[in-house]
């Protein structure tokens, strides 16, 4: 936890979802909602005068949308970290976001518990892919331009951290790989937490991304 809280700023144009979003964050302790804009450009100018650590932005948005938006914060305070916010069918726009500088994004009904977790992983400068991520989405984000990972030690896994891997990639479930490679659930979440400790990820979503960039797995 910082020792002073971390100021975030959040744009959106629909009151009634700003309004909701500020009932959340101002539960979450060590975030400090600084200030809320209903545009682009009026979140620029919110951004000039308040230097946030954090920006929230929703991607459509009237005046400047938020790629446009996120693209001039990221060029003129390359030290603040965006979170997109977007819709479940919004898929080439969260690509656009994270291509214009943005560290991550979250679906609009995500929980205050991801929300809390996409301040934190934003200020500590890490990407955050939203749990509700789905395999199509991960595979757009790992095939782009833009290189999410910037890691450069080599990490290796053994051959069933490789199989199973593989079977997350392909969209099962712990349940299921479980099942699968007759394992216990227990076994199954074990390998998983070390899978992600080894790639220093948080979800589902990054764990793809990480095994499509390092071309650990087989795409089929």
């Amino acid at each position: 936890m910082p020792l002073n809280p971390i100021n975030l700023i959040v744009a959106d144009d629909h009151e009634v979802f700003r309004d909701g979003l500020k009932l959340l964050i101002d539960k979450i302790e060590g975030v400090r909602l600084q200030a809320m804009a209903t545009n682009g450009e009026e979140l620029v100018e919110k951004v000039k005068q308040n230097q946030p650590d954090v920006v929230f932005t929703d991607i459509k948005m009237p005046v400047m949308n938020g790629v446009e938006a996120t693209r001039y914060i990221t060029t003129h305070f390359p030290q603040i970290s965006i979170i997109g916010l977007t819709m479940f069918d919004e898929e080439d726009q969260i690509i656009d976001m994270l291509e214009a500088g943005a560290t991550g994004y979250l679906i609009k009904n995500a929980s205050k518990e991801e929300i809390r977790e996409a301040v934190f992983a934003a200020y500590n400068k890490e990407h955050y892919y939203c749990s509700h991520t789905t395999v199509k989405i991960t595979r757009m984000i790992a095939k782009r331009r833009f290189d999410p990972d910037k890691r450069q030690s080599k990490v290796s896994f053994s051959d069933k951290e490789l199989e199973i891997i593989q079977l997350i990639c392909d969209g099962l479930t712990s349940k299921e790989i479980a099942q699968k490679i007759h394992l216990s659930y227990r076994t199954i979440e074990g390998y998983r937490t070390r899978i992600q400790e080894k790639m220093d990820v948080s979800n589902t979503a990054s764990i793809i991304v990480y095994a499509i960039k390092n071309q650990i797995i087989k795409i089929s």
